[in-house]
């Protein structure tokens, strides 16, 4: 394919040099935002005079016909070209003449790609976004299925307290709502500055209407400075960072999966389609996918990093380099779209394991702050208290036995302020439901969680 720069040139450009500056095998999926915003600059272009009427329908139905046979399959990208927006300017002077060659006025290719890879952007988040809330409401159902579910809490690896199991997922909701939050306001702030116009760094002579395109294009703004309109790939870094953070999320929420599913936890059991077996135990069952997801976030958190060490030496206005922004930017994409895919089903075919979990928390005694707080409310310093508890749990230890079993005599040794309504105060029951605090684990607070997500998710029109 000739390139569309080819007349300042004598030679031919190097076939291996060529390949090496395509950008068509990644950004050939920007097709359809290409064609979208061509069609607006046409109509943009129209509107002000600067081409006919009848060129602009032209232009629109050639830009149309493309887009329906790259659709349907008629029409294969060639592979060849430059770049996606070379290959559709190309198709459509070969579909309708030298019509075509008007739609690049008082454009550049390099705010031309600004827009495009806002406009895709834009879509592929959408997904995202609804993948969250998906994500979100699962959790949000499997807690109101676990809101009797008692297991110990951990800091350090360590049992601590005792939680219902509906608390500890629903930390993962909360998470996760933030992280929808962040990619919607990166989201907003991308398109507050719509790129369309700026040229390649300097504007045009034409006189051009950019806020009609902006808005026609969905956008709430536009750039104001053209230089920043071609250089800026901060939405890029914006929404990488979000990304990065929220496959985090899905990376501890994997390795505790991991934990519980194995036989040393047992707290919950994954469905057999979403886990594997191993080449040469049989008796192996696998959490491969949450693994996964686990191992997928360090090459989110790369692709975030390629893109910051591209941009950090550049001098402005655009630069070659920039094209990298595409493979990292659509391979973070691609890869949160497909662990979200895999991790929603994963964690709503879950079994929970309740009768493990109670067992788990009966044992490491995680009821100790309790028994301590049982002596600070008839009197005694918190300090004095810990202290008491400190040497009883050592004694416990030391016979193999575990708070609740402590006779009350051997309590009464320690301090006589034990009476027999201690074995009521330190049952995990009351451990977890006497937590009434604001965002404990206490079932009134659990409720009021699950009540705020079902209100927020309504409000995103999930029901």
């Amino acid at each position: 394919m000739e390139k569309m720069w080819a007349g300042r040139f004598q030679k031919a450009l190097d076939k291996q040099a060529d390949d090496f500056n395509s950008s068509i095998h990644f950004d050939h999926r920007m097709y359809k935002q290409d064609i979208e915003g061509s069609m607006v600059h046409a109509l943009m272009l129209s509107n002000q005079g600067i081409i006919s009427k009848a060129e602009y329908e032209d232009i629109l139905n050639g830009l149309s016909s493309i887009l329906e046979d790259i659709e349907s399959g008629n029409l294969q990208i060639d592979m060849d070209a430059e770049d996606i927006h070379m290959f559709v300017e190309s198709e459509l002077t070969k579909r309708i003449g030298d019509n075509g060659k008007k739609l690049h006025t008082a454009r550049s290719r390099n705010d031309q790609v600004a827009l495009d890879v806002r406009l895709y952007l834009g879509a592929e988040c959408e997904e995202i976004g609804a993948q969250v809330l998906s994500l979100i409401e699962v959790i949000k159902d499997k807690a109101k299925e676990n809101t009797d579910a008692i297991l110990p809490g951990y800091t350090h690896l360590q049992r601590a307290q005792p939680i219902s199991f509906a608390h500890h997922l629903l930390a993962y909701a909360f998470m996760l709502k933030r992280d929808y939050e962040r990619i919607e306001d990166a989201l907003n702030r991308m398109n507050a500055q719509c790129p369309i116009g700026s040229c390649a760094l300097a504007g045009t002579t034409y006189n051009t209407d950019r806020k009609f395109e902006a808005e026609r294009l969905g956008f709430t703004g536009i750039s104001l400075n053209s230089i920043d309109g071609v250089s800026d790939r901060d939405f890029c870094l914006e929404l990488m960072s979000a990304f990065s953070i929220l496959m985090m999320h899905l990376s501890r929420f994997s390795e505790e999966i991991i934990l519980w599913s194995s036989w040393e936890f047992k707290f919950i059991e994954l469905d057999d389609s979403y886990t594997t077996g191993s080449s040469i135990m049989p008796q192996k069952k696998n959490p491969d996918m949450a693994e996964l997801v686990r191992g997928k976030t360090g090459r989110v958190y790369g692709d975030l990093m390629a893109l910051l060490t591209t941009l950090k030496g550049l001098p402005l206005a655009y630069n070659k380099d920039m094209q990298e922004d595409k493979e990292s930017i659509f391979d973070a994409v691609d890869t949160v779209k497909m662990c979200l895919g895999v991790f929603t089903p994963m964690l709503a075919t879950m079994s929970t394991l309740k009768d493990n979990m109670y067992k788990a928390a009966q044992k490491g005694f995680i009821n100790a702050t309790d028994l301590a707080d049982y002596l600070v409310k008839k009197g005694m310093p918190f300090r004095t208290a810990y202290k008491h508890v400190g040497e009883i749990v050592a004694y416990c230890i030391k016979e193999n036995l575990v708070l609740e079993t402590l006779p009350i005599e051997k309590y009464k040794e320690f301090d006589l302020s034990f009476e027999q309504d201690l074995y009521n105060e330190i049952s995990l029951e009351t451990c977890v439901n006497k937590r009434i605090s604001q965002g404990g684990t206490g079932p009134q607070s659990v409720n009021k969680q699950i009540a705020f997500l079902t209100e927020f998710l309504n409000e995103k029109g999930i029901h």
